[in-house]
């Protein structure tokens, strides 16, 4: 189903998430357009947009148009523009990123969303799956939903991040280590208002939630199982295969993703500029559309 919203060409790839927009240079984006785009990314928490070959630089200040740019605490980045992270599959281990996870929610303020930028695409395999939360959150039973409001749970970077994995000699482990020690666990809202559109949703991930905190831990381990196979399922995702030059901008606050660690030997180069997010926080407010759908 094609739309157009103003001067946009939106291509809906599934009710519940996801859209592409078509005939657009973000190269040449004047405000107008930008205000668009945001609007579209509220509407469809991920956008996506083909054969954009985006400058660091150009990526960063599109990243910028949303908020002050996070660098992130583990990956490289581009030498002279900092901002933009750099996932190269032969130069590091990816697989952590093959777990459904919502990005960097160790962090007190998690962000708001990435600006991610396909360099080098294998010939096969290699796609991202993105989730909704919010459609996630509103298909659970309402009995369940009450259950969740108020609750919170713990984020933690090592989940991700191993050590076993990620240090390899000496020098590494002393810097993984330094890494864990200014990341401390955080708590967070099991579930989340989206502080724009004031929705609830779903704010726990394989990747980084570690526990329910109200919860005996054997009760929080199976509930936190239910509720990532819950929240992944296909009527709540769409995948995306990737082409050299593709753009992907997400809403952080309201999905989780994983990338597919299907291609073996092959190269593959992203580019991602993180977006400054705030604090996640739950206003308990009972309104009719949380109804059990």
């Amino acid at each position: 189903m094609n739309t157009v919203v103003a001067n946009l060409n939106i291509e809906v790839i599934k009710p519940t998430i996801g859209a592409i927009i078509h005939d657009i240079d973000l190269n040449a984006l004047n405000e107008q357009t930008t205000q668009q785009i945001q609007q579209a990314l509220l509407d469809h928490q991920v956008i996506f947009f083909r054969k954009q070959q985006l400058a660091p630089q150009a990526q960063a200040d599109l990243a910028r148009s949303f908020g002050t740019l996070h660098v992130h605490p583990i990956y490289p980045s581009i030498e002279d523009v900092p901002e933009v992270m750099v996932l190269d599959s032969w130069k590091q281990d990816l697989r952590d990123n093959e777990l459904w996870h919502t990005d960097v929610t160790f962090s007190k303020t998690p962000p708001l969303g990435c600006v991610l930028q396909a360099i080098k695409i294998p010939p096969v395999g290699g796609d991202t799956l993105w989730s909704s939360n919010t459609a996630a959150f509103k298909g659970l039973p309402l009995e369940l939903q009450r259950k969740l409001r108020g609750l919170t749970a713990t984020h933690d970077i090592r989940k991700s991040f191993p050590l076993e994995r990620f240090a390899h000699n000496e020098e590494e482990r002393e810097k993984l280590l330094q890494t864990f020690k200014r990341n401390p666990p955080v708590v967070h809202p099991v579930v989340r208002t989206h502080p724009v559109t004031g929705e609830p949703l779903l704010f726990v991930s394989e990747g980084f939630t570690t526990h329910i905190n109200e919860l005996p831990e054997q009760e929080s381990e199976q509930l936190l199982d239910f509720l990532f196979e819950h929240a992944t399922q296909e009527q709540f995702h769409l995948r995306w295969k990737w082409q050299d030059g593709d753009i992907a901008i997400w809403d952080n606050r309201c999905t989780q993703h994983k990338a597919l660690f299907d291609y073996g030997d092959a190269h593959r180069i992203m580019h991602r500029a993180t977006i400054n997010g705030d604090v996640p926080f739950y206003k308990n407010e009972q309104q009719p559309e949380l109804a059990e759908v």
